[in-house]
């Protein structure tokens, strides 16, 4: 860093370099303050606070096995339904609390034009919680 030099053609441009020392002192500076401050800021208001117990709810939800079997065929756990009949337990398990979980087993063969139904159908009646269930690979 050059502050000053006793060469004629430098001396009347400007210095273009940024003293960087002042800043550093400035933001040491704010970082003392800032540590000597915070503990401070932690003042908390003493309560004798009265004591309670509680157990927690935890209601599982419904479980619904929806297979489709290589014909196409709906089965409502276990249940052979027609997909009018699906349509009509899907709107009835979306109304309700907790929502069920949907667990859609469908054969590999089925087309897939029977599983984007079913989900469509899951979907129109407010049911997310749908899982595929698969065979692991042996």
């Amino acid at each position: 860093m050059a502050f000053g030099s006793f060469d004629r053609k430098t001396s009347s441009q400007p210095m273009a370099e940024i003293n960087m020392v002042p800043l550093i002192d400035v933001v040491l500076v704010l970082l003392v303050i800032f540590i000597v401050t915070a503990p401070l800021l932690t003042n908390a208001v003493k309560l004798d606070l009265p004591k309670a117990t509680s157990s927690a709810d935890l209601q599982k939800p419904d479980k619904i096995e929806f297979a489709i079997d290589p014909t196409g065929s709906l089965f409502w756990n276990g249940e052979r339904i027609e997909r009018e009949e699906a349509i009509k337990r899907f709107t009835e398990a979306g109304a309700k609390r907790p929502q069920p979980e949907v667990y859609l087993r469908a054969d590999q063969n089925v087309p897939y034009r029977h599983v984007a139904e079913m989900l469509a159908d899951a979907s129109k009646a407010g049911l997310s919680k749908v899982a595929f269930v698969s065979e692991p690979k042996r």
